[in-house]
């Protein structure tokens, strides 16, 4: 006999609502149903509204954590509709902001998959020496966690150079510190236990759902935006990318570790090779029909802004397609097998964004095909 549990859509192992539907026998989980839809907030639909100027703050706040990277992503598929070339400093301006960027996702991420195994010093140690990544940012790009150095034709600020000393000191404090951190994740026996053979996604899994980022190089897929198909000045600086074969959760783990050492690695390639220059190119009033795709690897993953110009000041279409939404159909096969007391640490494995992921689409119950609705039609459907 199985029995249903349901988990969310609030639930305290959630940082976000959303609801799975786990059929267990016993311990063991046999079934796992999922429902997403808690969290939209129309930004596609505002981003038309608006104009492009005003559009790139918007696509910031489409994720907390990965708001660099978003607003790399539209700026990119902004410049290719528009014809506008970045400047090379911007290049390397923009890779520095978004490895920045990866550094204190991960470290976010390693805390709370520590606090999910009841590791609660490790999880304070993390967030900890995360600071040093945090004070970077706000010491380059004015703020800590909504900042980037990007912006419409090249970088929204330039780096100085008296600020380069602190920042290879605290690359040094973060390499130090993360390497420490790598040694305790593959030798700690609580470690071991609870991250070991669990939630493993086979790389086979991992190519047939459309993994993206950690969550498939961790099985072995050996796949990077920013090798293969780069972008700002990716091409100009060397790094490897980061893969592990087991697919379990602590092979997640030694990933992102491992990625922050080369996300360390570039940077300070990128402080060497930066070239002088401007920082920023002139972006037109208004910007000739065309369309265009922007992709970046994001701390999660592959992320893709689509947009769609149409001579005007404001798109005419923008579409995200987000890591996390790539990533959801992994956790399927990651947890059946296991047992419930896993289901925290499994989910938390693929860093889930819940509020990246929604998107609203009305299907009609009795024939199952969708549609697209009006604005207008919204309003009347909500009254």
């Amino acid at each position: 006999m199985t029995f249903i549990i349901p988990i969310g859509p609030q639930h305290p192992a959630l940082e976000e609502p959303t609801h799975f539907r786990i059929e267990v026998k016993g311990e063991e989980i046999v079934g796992v149903d999922l429902r997403l839809g808690y969290v939209h907030r129309g930004i596609e639909k505002a981003l038309t509204e608006r104009p492009y100027a005003h559009g790139f703050y918007l696509s910031q706040r489409v994720c907390g954590i990965c708001n660099a990277t978003h607003s790399l992503a539209f700026t990119r598929a902004v410049e290719s509709v528009a014809g506008v070339e970045c400047p090379d400093r911007a290049r390397y301006i923009r890779v520095i902001d978004a490895e920045l960027e990866r550094i204190h996702s991960h470290l976010l991420w390693a805390g709370i998959a520590a606090h999910e195994i009841g590791f609660t010093t490790l999880f304070m140690l993390l967030w900890r020496d995360r600071e040093h990544a945090l004070d970077m940012r706000e010491l380059l790009f004015g703020n800590r966690i909504y900042a980037t150095g990007t912006y419409l034709g090249g970088a929204r600020v330039d780096i100085e150079q008296k600020h380069i000393p602190q920042l290879t000191r605290a690359l040094a404090e973060l390499e130090k510190s993360t390497k420490h951190y790598i040694d305790v994740c593959t030798s700690d026996r609580t470690i071991i236990a609870r991250c070991t053979g669990v939630g493993v996604l086979t790389k086979k899994d991992a190519r047939e759902l459309c993994a993206v980022g950690p969550t498939a190089r961790a099985s072995g897929v050996d796949f990077d935006i920013r090798r293969d198909d780069p972008y700002a000045a990716y091409d100009e600086i060397l790094f490897d990318v980061v893969t592990e074969r087991d697919g379990d959760v602590l092979a997640k783990v030694v990933v992102r570790l491992r990625e922050i050492l080369e996300s360390i690695e570039i940077i300070r390639q990128a402080i060497d090779a930066m070239p002088k220059g401007p920082i920023r190119a002139k972006f037109p009033e208004n910007v000739p029909e065309n369309e265009a795709v922007g992709r970046v690897e994001a701390p999660r993953g592959e992320l893709m802004y689509y947009v769609r110009s149409n001579g005007t000041n404001k798109p005419e279409r923008v579409r995200i397609r987000t890591p996390s939404y790539a990533n959801w159909p992994s956790v399927r096969p990651m947890l059946v097998g296991g047992t419930i007391a896993e289901i925290p640490i499994v989910v938390a494995s693929i860093d889930p964004c819940f509020s990246c992921t929604d998107r609203v689409t009305i299907v009609d119950a009795k024939t199952g095909k969708s549609r697209i609705e009006t604005k207008e039609e919204l309003r009347r459907l909500r009254k």
